[in-house]
Parts: structure tokens; C-alpha cells; sequence
């Protein structure tokens, strides 16, 4: 049974590894970062693999990707835990909280999220992990994967990183803001993921 098989039916229904892109010779010998290659444009994209999804709050802190030493990890993280708001609320955003370091979640942050779940639009989240379309009603490839990318204006902001994903059920993708901490650690700082998508197949009267 898979993580994501009780919310499915409720609703009716780590290793980091560099993806290369079509890189030519321009960008031949450039260095890898965080186990992404950089093509000519000067984009990265890094796909972080969970082989499971942490059921307790004390997985979600053994996972490797949780140290956030690099952005690329802190946003997959931030996925991670939104996946789990529809199974356990408080579990989430305790793992939200631990991502954002110094900076919780407030009163506000919290009802924003419970709205954004709300009319049984749990599979937002889920739908960024690859192989999650709305014609599988958004079930993830195991091990589950997600791909996050820079662009050339990633960094414009000292200290600050806007990465972005996509959606199996959107046109554009997503962005995550991150921040990093004197130490070197990134934390979540804002993130606009979920917003309305495509209905899942099964939910879709004009499918």
C-alpha cells in the first residue's frame, strides 16, 4: 500500500541525484553542484529521491535532505511536508515549522494552509512528485521524486534562493523562496505551491 493510497480513497478516488539536461559543448567540464548539471543558460535542475515518505516527525528529521544544505533540499522538504498535512495536520506543520528554522509558522500562515486543503484538494501537494498526472489521480512513482530548478535569477537577493517545480497539474511551475542562516543551513521562507491545479481524473465530471 502506498503513502498516498488512504487519502486517495478518502477523497474518492534520501539521495539527491543531478538530472543533466541537453547540454552542448559550451557547456562541457562545468563543475557539478549539488549533483545538478548547469546547462548554457545558467538553470539547474536537481531531482531529490525519498525512498519513503516519513510517517513520524522523527523520520522527517533522519532524512539526509533534512541537514538543508543545500535550497534544492529545503524546497523538496517543504513538499514533503505538505504532502503529509492530509494525513496527520499537526505532523506537518511541525516539519514546516522545523524547516523555517528561526521564523514559525504564525496564526495566519497556519488557516492559509487548512484553506488551501479545504473542498478535498488534498493531491495539490502530490502533484509535484514525477509521474503524478491528473489522469492517475495523481500517484506518485516510487521512489518518489522531485525535481527543483534554479533559473538566471534564482540568487538575485543575497542570501535568499527562488527555486521552482512543477506540477503534473499546472502550465507553469511553482516557486519556493528559501533563506540561509548564518551557518550555511537553508529555511523555508515562503512558498506558493498551493495554488488550484487540475482536477484529478476520478474527480473531473468532463473528463
Amino acid at each position: 500500500m502506498g503513502f498516498f493510497d488512504d487519502l486517495k480513497r478518502g477523497a474518492g478516488g534520501i539521495l539527491n541525484q543531478g538530472r543533466p539536461g541537453n547540454a552542448g559543448n559550451m557547456v562541457q567540464g562545468a563543475q557539478n553542484l549539488s549533483n545538478g548539471i548547469r546547462n548554457i543558460a545558467g538553470n539547474k535542475s536537481v531531482d531529490v529521491t525519498f525512498a519513503k515518505l516519513p510517517d513520524s516527525i522523527e523520520e522527517f528529521k533522519a532524512l539526509p535532505q533534512a541537514a538543508c544544505t543545500t535550497p534544492f533540499d529545503a524546497a523538496a522538504l517543504t513538499i514533503v511536508a505538505l504532502s503529509c498535512y492530509p494525513r496527520n495536520k499537526e505532523m506537518a506543520l511541525a516539519m514546516l515549522d522545523l524547516l523555517r528554522g528561526p521564523r514559525p509558522l504564525s496564526g495566519m500562515d497556519k488557516q492559509f494552509i487548512n484553506d488551501r486543503f479545504m473542498d478535498g484538494k488534498d493531491y495539490v501537494p502530490r502533484s509535484y512528485f514525477k509521474g503524478a498526472v491528473p489522469q492517475n489521480d495523481y500517484t506518485p512513482a516510487v521512489p518518489y521524486v522531485i525535481t527543483i530548478s534554479e533559473n538566471p535569477y534564482s540568487y538575485q537577493d543575497q542570501g535568499y534562493a527562488k527555486l521552482f517545480v512543477q506540477s503534473g497539474g499546472a502550465d507553469s511551475p511553482r516557486a519556493i523562496q528559501l533563506r540561509q542562516l548564518k551557518d550555511g543551513k537553508w529555511c523555508l521562507w515562503e512558498q506558493f505551491i498551493l495554488s488550484d491545479i487540475r482536477q484529478p481524473e476520478s474527480a473531473n465530471p468532463w473528463a
